[in-house]
């Protein structure tokens, strides 16, 4: 399969029959052989993960799917394309034309998405992320780990092709919070590839994790994306 970095936390996964796009917010989409299924996912209604452009791929072509979450207003669909989308809750499954979908509850807007399609697994965490702040109370920031940790446990045993992950720098020395955690969770036998994201095109915040990280036996699993259109072949 390929995997291709398009902006900020916008990947393509491209597999024999079927398409994933998920977040897109700018840039670039590769062309997608007509043949096929392209599957929309958005994770919640913010600006930089959800962009109405989206809706014009079905202008495009004709097999395309919409899976958005449930916060996306329906009155941002056009009408044209609604029964080619469905909204989606957190602790949801669905299932359609050889893809299936689970969703989690974010610690922000919106849910995380569990994807199945062709054999393999993917996870793309939308803003689902341990975001302590230096500044915020003790209290606010032990209840956000709680919670971050409490909405990843479904992960935990799950077997993941690839997984897309928040590594945001203007969370300052608590940047790799959220990921330290879900490489915890998953543990080496349980996934393949980590693509961090929501880097805000800040790609030496990924370099950092690596000199911050020398002995980790993780780093075999992260991938060092360097800057919007860099594709990788799994």
């Amino acid at each position: 399969m390929k995997i291709t970095y398009i902006a900020h936390s916008c990947f393509l996964i491209e597999l024999e029959y079927t398409a994933l796009l998920f977040d897109y917010y700018q840039g670039e989409i590769p062309d997608i052989a007509r043949d096929k299924k392209l599957f929309v996912f958005a994770s919640h209604r913010h600006p930089d993960h959800f962009n109405p452009e989206i809706f014009r791929l079905a202008k495009e072509r004709e097999n395309v799917f919409y899976i958005l979450s449930y916060d996306i207003w329906k009155s941002r669909v056009p009408e044209e394309q609604r029964d080619q989308t469905v909204h989606l809750k957190p602790n949801t499954d669905w299932e359609a034309q050889g893809v299936s979908v689970h969703t989690l509850r974010s610690t922000d807007e919106g849910v995380a998405f569990v994807v199945k399609a062709e054999g393999r697994t993917f996870y793309h965490a939308g803003d689902l992320n341990d975001w302590r702040w230096e500044g915020e109370p003790d209290d606010w920031n032990r209840r956000m780990e709680e919670n971050f940790r409490r909405f990843l446990e479904p992960l935990r045993g799950i077997k993941l092709d690839a997984a897309f992950v928040p590594l945001d720098p203007r969370q300052e020395n608590g940047y790799a919070l959220g990921m330290d955690y879900f490489l915890s969770l998953t543990g080496e036998d349980s996934r393949r590839k980590i693509y961090p994201m929501h880097c805000w095109d800040n790609y030496g915040i990924i370099e950092r994790w690596f000199a911050e990280h020398p002995d980790s036996p993780d780093r075999e699993c992260i991938v060092q994306i360097t800057g919007r259109g860099d594709s990788f072949i799994q």
